[in-house]
């Protein structure tokens, strides 16, 4: 920018100097050094240079250790654009906090650098009352072709849309300056141009190509200085013109209002050179001499220079729309999930079409460079979805809008495989058929088959399916080959399933006829003991059992006392040869029990007692609770469950979610043992709800009931800065400032303890909570020296304390009272009658000190003047103000024998009377003077100045001669010859003018000299004569449903009756014609006439001299159409009115006047018109 200024005229560079913040000119003045000792502990680089398309990220430090409040920190680019309003996609603005150091971060980043990024910044940071900045200055490297290629993009602000936008030049030169042009050839040197001259006579809508072309990029400083300059030149169209600039909140509405000098003026309103039209977004109003344009529901689009035009007068103005910040209505869920699955975080923002950014730890997500990631927006839904989560996308996942933020965390574990039917051994006799079954977790998981380590092969007797969760092994006729372990083997997976085959080979020996029954039970499955068989709940019991006997036995199942018959069924007995089968098709709990299998034969009987045990997953836990939080963390406890499922509870498994979310995260993956817990990791101010699992070696129990909801809190901070404010004999005022961290638990007072030097029991001080930072302790003993704390109190408990550096020894220290007397009210103080008057003095002193007022001398009457005092101050209150309230007021401040003084004088004042004795004293010539004497009541203060006024006795109308006359007398000039004039006169003082004037006794005769008027002899005529036609009616010819009229005139004195007839009937009150009389000019107007309305037409008029009348014939054609008549047929339907109207020049002159709107009856009547001779005048 600097570079650029010694190319300025020196007015225009002094401008721009002025113009700058001081600290640019400090930057000037020093030769570029920005060492600035402030509040900065790191500041960004004083000369960035970044590639275009790459990102640039500026870096500044703040410490706070020595503010008493936050730090606010304002990105700006060139001298007033804030960087605030433009967050978004472009630009990003990150702020943190180190409680440690007390050191406050900010990060501005530029996503993608673009030629209209280069130029100056600045960051300010301001607390309170101290502030601090620094500057820098960014320069983009551009390749020359692609610069040259694409200049016009830096004209466009970065968040603009295709069809708004403002034209950043200070962008644009710092960017395009670094472009070197080819060499030409030398060209003959170009006189100096003063561009501030260009400026001042140029159009606005020219500004900026000026700019564009001569270099200057602080443009809109150079206007506002041009303006300023402008407005001390007088506008002749406009009273008061429009503020420089207007800000509005985006979707509300703004009203521009300017003052012109002429009411009845027309006003242009223009947007950016182009004029606005009326509608339902643009109401354009005048009243008076006000005109406004309100614009409703403003958008970005809206943002624009405007212009109130008049004539060749303008007034313009800027609207700067401000965006509201868009906040997050619905936060982000966390989500456990494991490798593999389908992950969406979904936020719901406040307004539709909002830019949100979305984060992964503190790398921002883009849909182009993370293709892994894709964005979903549904309205005011916004989606981050991960199709296929996998271990390295664990962590925190960050929404950001420019007016909230939200989180939630992602945690991936690996797969596990379950298995949930396990492959069984099998028995079996040759040409059966072997099936192993097994049943995992996951329907997608493929596998192998394996015998004695071998993989297995289909064949046409073996078969391998795998549906859904199922994977079968089919042997079909099985041969002693077969025999052998088989293993399922899934791929992916440590994992394997085994069970073996085993081949029953049928041996035939001779068997007696008689043989007694056996039972053969297999020990080798699902027994755990020699009579115990364990079935998990659900699952299907088979128990096959081998019989002997000869011949075949009887096979009697029993349940205790109860026979089991049923083939059908859930519970269920099947028989075959040498075989009976005791079937459960979905093993419940009451099927656990005693089972008995007897069979018999006439050879005898045998008996077998089984216990089926039915084991399942346990009932969910109880009485889920949280005990405790803090500040991430909450302690939860609940109950074991009543019932284990027939095994021992393992452990159990916690989730967690937030309230009115329907997305549960888990908090453990490995079983925990105990039944308390301690939920880690959670966001402060955030209801939480949990349900816990129970586990078994069968599997997982239904969830408990959820808990009540929860918040994790934690205590605020320590209160800070506290201090003693006041010490007396019995009390000690203390002062503090609120902690540094509230938290979401909010605060809800505090609580003060005392304690003597040397003990350690502390007392507390207030019963109640105090809400104010500040509290007096009250009843402290003398001469004793006392420690105090103060501690912060909200619904997670006492905060730390806060401690006084040294105890504090009650006793009162002495202070000489002194009176603060206002600046105003050391001089002569002066209030209107009827005004209010409040008096606040403050003073110091101890102890308290005794205010007494003092009027004159006298101590004021309470009656009239109204006195509260309080310790810091004293306060004289008068409601109306009265002529008599003025006077000295003395306040007397005493502590026993010490005592200050201040005094006030007051006067209240009013309007003065009229003067007295108002004369005139001389005349001459077109003068008089007058004289008169000062009014008796001069409302309490010096008279200022008269106003005179003089009256034509004529008119009776007052026109001011003089104002602010300070004299008693004066000279009234310029007075009129003839006339008699009258004087008054008002007084006037501090209040203004008096209510009534005075008024002169004697007036001011101004004589004619040297004229005599002669009165000129008239000699009245007699004008009356009887009606006389001077313009006959004409026979016409028209065409039917075409209006038409008939006209005559007439001369008459006294004016005469006049009657209109059809055929000799009188034509009444019929709407159809209308009868005009201007001046004697008779006109009868027929509306769309018909055929029936032809006829004679007659005129009569009439008056007590005589009567005379004409009449003229009417025909109505239906058919023929007058426009196919030629010149020659028109000349003759008109030549007996053309030929009159010739000799009469008067009457035709007359004629056309008054009937000059009837002109448009149609083109026939111009065409017969055009006929007239030029001399008539009437062409």
């Amino acid at each position: 920018m600097l570079g650029h200024m010694g190319h300025l005229p020196d007015e225009l560079l002094e401008l721009v100097l002025n113009e700058m913040p001081c600290f640019y000119l400090s930057f000037i003045s020093e030769g570029g050094s920005t060492e600035l000792s402030g509040l900065f502990v790191e500041k960004p680089p004083e000369g960035v240079v970044a590639n275009a398309g790459s990102d640039v990220t500026l870096i500044a430090k703040v410490d706070s250790t020595s503010l008493t409040r936050k730090p606010v920190m304002k990105w700006l680019k060139g001298k007033w654009m804030d960087l605030g309003s433009k967050a978004g996609k472009h630009m990003q603005f990150k702020e943190t906090y180190d409680r440690n150091t007390k050191i406050y971060t900010y990060e501005m980043k530029i996503i993608k650098v673009v030629a209209g990024d280069a130029g100056g910044y600045r960051c300010e940071v301001t607390a309170k009352d101290k502030c601090d900045s620094c500057t820098f200055e960014i320069t983009v490297e551009v390749a020359q072709q692609e610069e040259k290629a694409d200049i016009l993009s830096a004209f466009k602000r970065a968040d603009a849309g295709e069809d708004d936008g403002d034209l950043d030049f200070s962008a644009l030169l710092k960017a395009t300056k670094k472009y070197v042009p080819p060499p030409k050839k030398r060209q003959e040197e170009q006189p100096e141009i003063d561009v501030w001259e260009l400026l001042k006579s140029a159009h606005p809508s020219e500004y900026e190509k000026i700019a564009f072309k001569y270099g200057i990029t602080d443009l809109r400083g150079m206007l506002k200085r041009l303006k300023k300059m402008l407005s001390s030149v007088y506008c002749a169209a406009f009273l008061k013109k429009l503020d420089s600039c207007y800000s509005v909140d985006k979707g509300k509405k703004i009203v521009l209002t300017c003052e012109v000098v002429d009411p009845n003026v027309q006003v242009k309103w223009l947007k950016n050179g182009q004029e606005i039209k009326p509608s339902a977004k643009y109401v354009m109003e005048a009243n008076g001499n006000i005109r406004t344009l309100t614009i409703n529901r403003t958008t970005l689009a809206d943002d624009a220079a405007y212009e109130c035009v008049v004539g060749e007068d303008k007034s313009f103005t800027e609207v700067f729309v401000k965006e509201p910040p868009v906040t997050i209505t619905k936060l982000m869920d966390d989500y456990h999930v494991v490798v593999g699955e389908r992950v969406e975080f979904e936020i719901e923002v406040s307004e539709e079409g909002a830019h949100v950014m979305w984060f992964f730890e503190d790398v921002e997500l883009h849909k182009d460079k993370d293709s892994k990631f894709r964005f979903k927006k549904d309205g005011r839904k916004h989606t981050l979805i991960i199709p296929e989560a996998t271990l390295e996308d664990i962590g925190m996942y960050h929404a950001w809008t420019n007016g909230g933020h939200t989180k939630g965390e992602l945690e991936v574990e690996e797969k596990q495989l379950e298995v949930l039917q396990d492959i069984a051994d099998l028995t079996v006799k040759a040409t059966d058929q072997a099936v192993f079954k097994c049943e995992v977790s996951d329907d997608k998981v493929t596998g192998k088959w394996f015998k004695d380590g071998v993989e297995v092969l289909p064949s046409d007797r073996i078969k391998m399916t795998h549906v859904g969760r199922f994977h079968k092994l089919v042997i079909d006729d099985v041969k002693p080959e077969d025999a052998g372990d088989y293993t399922f083997v899934p791929d992916g997976y440590a994992l394997s399933l085994s069970a073996k085959l085993n081949f029953l080979e049928i041996k035939i020996d001779y068997v007696p006829r008689q043989d007694p029954p056996k039972i053969h039970l297999d020990t080798t499955g699902n027994m755990v003991s020699q009579n115990t068989i364990i079935v998990v709940a659900g699952n299907k019991l088979r128990l096959d059992v081998e019989i002997t006997g000869e011949p075949a036995p009887t096979v009697v199942w029993t349940k205790g006392e109860k026979i089991v018959t049923e083939t059908e069924g859930r519970i269920r007995v099947e028989s075959r040869k040498d075989l009976s089968c005791f079937v459960i098709e979905g093993a419940e709990r009451e099927d656990e029990g005693n089972y008995t299998i007897c069979v018999t034969n006439p050879a005898g009987e045998d008996k077998a007692n089984l216990f089926i045990k039915i084991v399942d997953v346990p009932d969910p836990p109880e009485n889920v609770k949280c005990t405790g939080v803090g500040e991430d963390t909450a302690s939860m406890i609940w109950d074991p469950p009543k019932y284990d499922g027939g095994a021992p509870v393992k452990g159990y498994l916690m989730e967690r979610k937030k309230k009115g979310s329907s997305r549960w995260t888990k908090l453990n993956f490995d079983v925990y043992p105990d039944t308390t817990y301690e939920a880690k990791r959670m966001i402060e101010g955030i209801l939480y709800e949990m349900r816990v699992f129970a586990v078994n070696s069968i599997g997982l129990s239904p969830p408990s009931l959820t808990s009540k909801p929860f918040m994790p809190i934690a205590p605020t901070s320590e209160p800070t800065r506290l201090s003693v404010h006041d010490v007396t004999d019995s009390t000690c005022s203390l002062k503090w400032l609120a902690p540094e961290k509230i938290g979401a638990g909010g605060l809800d007072g505090y609580v003060i303890e005392y304690c003597k030097e040397g003990d350690t029991e502390w007392v507390v001080a207030n019963q109640e909570l105090c809400e104010r930072q500040g509290f007096v302790v009250r009843g402290l003993p003398v001469g004793e020296k006392i420690n105090f704390r103060v501690v912060a109190v909200n619904i997670a408990g006492r905060s730390p304390p806060a401690l006084l550096g040294q105890p504090v020894t009650i006793r009162e220290i002495m202070e000489h009272p002194k009176i603060r007397l206002p600046r105003a009210l050391r001089t002569k103080y002066i209030r209107k009658v009827g005004e209010k008057i409040n008096l606040v003095i403050p003073f110091q002193g101890k102890p308290r000190p005794v205010a007494i007022w003092y009027k004159d001398g006298q101590p004021v009457d309470p009656k009239m003047v109204n006195v509260r005092s309080s310790n810091v101050d004293t306060i004289l209150f008068i409601r109306a103000a009265e002529r008599e309230h003025s006077g000295t007021y003395e306040l007397v401040l005493k502590i026993e024998n010490m005592e200050d003084r201040a005094t006030v004088i007051m006067r209240v004042v009013e309007r003065p009377g009229p003067p007295v004795n108002v004369r005139v004293t001389d005349v001459w010539g077109f003068n008089a003077a007058l004289e008169w004497d000062p009014p008796t009541d001069d409302g309490n203060c010096e008279i200022t100045g008269y106003t005179i006024q003089k009256a034509d006795q004529k008119t009776k109308e007052w026109f001011t001669v003089y104002e602010h006359n300070r004299r008693t007398n004066c000279t009234v000039s310029d007075l009129i010859m003839g006339n008699t004039y009258q004087f008054r006169v008002y007084s006037e003082n501090l209040c203004g003018l008096s209510e009534e004037p005075r008024v002169s006794k004697n007036t001011a005769v101004i004589a004619k000299t040297g004229l005599e008027m002669k009165k000129a002899t008239y000699k009245e005529q007699d004008m009356s004569c009887m009606p006389k036609f001077t313009q006959p009616l004409v026979d016409r010819s028209v065409v039917a449903g075409y209006s038409t009229a008939i006209s005559c005139s007439v001369r008459a004195f006294p004016k005469p009756k006049i009657i209109w007839m059809k055929n000799k009937m009188i034509i009444d009150d019929n709407p159809k014609y209308l009868m005009v009389n201007n001046q004697g000019v008779l006109t009868l107007r027929i509306r769309k006439p018909s055929t029936f309305d032809g006829g004679v037409y007659m005129c009569r008029a009439i008056n007590e001299l005589g009567q005379d009348e004409v009449e003229c014939k009417l025909n109505v054609q239906a058919s023929t159409r007058l426009s196919g008549l030629n010149r020659q047929q028109l000349g003759h339907l008109y030549r007996p009115v053309l030929d009159h109207l010739i000799d009469n020049p008067h009457s035709a002159s007359q004629l056309s006047t008054k009937t000059s709107r009837a002109r448009s009856l149609n083109s026939v009547t111009g065409q017969g018109l055009s006929l007239l001779h030029p001399g008539t005048g009437l062409g």
